[in-house]
């Protein structure tokens, strides 16, 4: 017998709020949140999400939205989901949760995406140093392939995925996550030297009342307002899983989640048409609403046989993640280096980040030869299917990180030549939709570097 249709567990109406939802969606991590939904293992379900921003960006041609959003009140997630073994017994804490992706897409009749990068003083990004302009880009969905108005030459087929799939936190956990968190924001500025090297503020998003979102718990009530002071934003990924961005999680991937909590209580939402590694531009991947279905197993105290804490407690462990069987195929890539030494020309030890930023700068600064603006190659280097990897991590004092950027993907060959021909260095047009950075932080630049 054929399997059923895949049961809709969550529906999205496109025309309301977030919160306005049959099941209004939630934007922090909990315990206190309560489930919408109940599905059992061996059950194929369907989940459908919003945007990341809840619809706040629009298509259109002007980036004032990007410049203004209000950061408090993302991610939405839709759930938490509620799952239940064959006897209908919840998952317990200690088990390990098998979440497989059957299939995922856009919502139909919403076949578009954006990729942004916000202004340095609210959100700013990787390379807000360098872009600290609010900018835009708008991609249109033709099949698997994708193409933008404000980057023209350049077409690719999206790996399709979720940039959060995770669990609900402990109770325990969620305060190991923010004092910790708060740790950093409060004295990170003195103590961790990267901050000299990246601009991205502030170093921690704490809870806040502000923008906060918990599902069917009603606003205003003191339930709201006790959880809400707790609740963990869902900006970083964690040990729950949650905002990972691991480009690769498409059809066929299974993400393997600890459970802290009865009923593991698992969210999902930030669906990205397609994503470069590291997501660097923040708003990088190309963001839109979407669905999902999916499958789940309950492996039985599965957290203590697979998962081995690196940490304190024994909650300081991690998912471990299944690449399914299907992405885009490229057999030409440009590979760009960077080393663990700044802008400034100053040697850091070992720092991977700084050694990724440099390799992204170079790979950016080498593309904008070819007619491109660098907030183009900027946007397009955070939502392409590029590859970004560690390559040296234990030569003393470079870090030596690579960035790969399948060829294909543009109408022109952007391989070096003797010559360096005519034709590609013609301006492209239109640019990428952009506003003016108003503020007054100090902006980097590559005093070697070529206007």
């Amino acid at each position: 017998m054929a399997p059923s249709t895949p049961r809709l567990v969550v529906p999205i109406d496109l025309k309301k709020k977030p919160w306005e939802q049959i099941l209004p969606l939630h934007n922090r991590w909990h315990p206190g949140i309560p489930p919408v939904a109940e599905v059992k293992v061996g059950e194929v379900f369907r989940v459908e999400m919003v945007d990341w921003t809840g619809g706040m960006i629009k298509d259109n041609d002007s980036a004032i939205d990007v410049k203004t959003i209000d950061l408090s009140s993302v991610h939405y997630l839709s759930g938490p989901i509620r799952v239940l073994d064959e006897e209908g017994k919840p998952a317990q804490p200690g088990d390990l949760l098998a979440v497989e992706i059957c299939n995922l897409g856009p919502l139909p009749g919403d076949e578009w995406g954006f990729t942004a990068s916000f202004d340095r003083e609210n959100g700013g990004g990787f390379l807000t140093d360098h872009f600290p302009c609010a900018t835009k880009a708008i991609w249109y969905f033709e099949g698997i392939y994708a193409y933008s108005p404000q980057i023209p030459g350049v077409r690719f087929p999206g790996l399709t995925h979720p940039g959060i799939v995770g669990t609900a936190p402990s109770r325990e956990l969620l305060n190991i996550w923010n004092e910790r968190e708060r740790e950093v924001e409060e004295n990170g500025l003195k103590h961790l030297k990267l901050c000299e090297v990246l601009h991205s503020r502030p170093l921690a998003n704490l809870p806040s009342t502000k923008g906060c979102h918990l599902g069917k718990i009603q606003k205003g009530t003191p339930e709201w307002e006790k959880i809400a002071t707790e609740a963990a934003r869902t900006i970083p990924g964690r040990e729950n899983g949650g905002n990972c961005d691991i480009k690769n999680l498409s059809r066929g991937s299974k993400v393997y989640l600890p459970v802290f909590i009865e009923g593991a209580n698992v969210s999902t939402g930030d669906m990205h048409f397609s994503q470069g590694d590291g997501e660097i531009a923040f708003c990088g991947a190309i963001e839109m609403s979407g669905f999902l279905e999916l499958k789940c197993e309950i492996i039985k105290g599965g957290m203590k046989e697979y998962l081995t804490p690196m940490g304190p407690t024994l909650l300081h462990v991690n998912p471990i993640f299944e690449i399914g069987p299907v992405e885009p195929r490229f057999s030409e890539w440009l590979v760009f280096e960077g080393i663990s030494v700044d802008e400034s020309g100053r040697q850091h030890f070992l720092d991977a980040s700084v050694a990724y930023k440099r390799a992204v700068l170079n790979a950016i600064d080498y593309l904008s030869k070819f007619g491109y603006s660098k907030e183009q190659m900027y946007l397009l280097l955070s939502c392409c299917p590029c590859e970004g990897r560690i390559s040296g991590i234990v030569d003393s004092p470079n870090a030596v990180a690579t960035f790969a950027i399948p060829t294909s993907i543009f109408d022109q060959d952007i391989r070096p030549k003797t010559k360096v021909p005519v034709g590609p260095r013609l301006v492209r047009t239109p640019d990428v939709l952009k506003c003016t950075y108003d503020g007054n932080l100090p902006i980097t630049k590559n005093p070697s570097a070529m206007t």
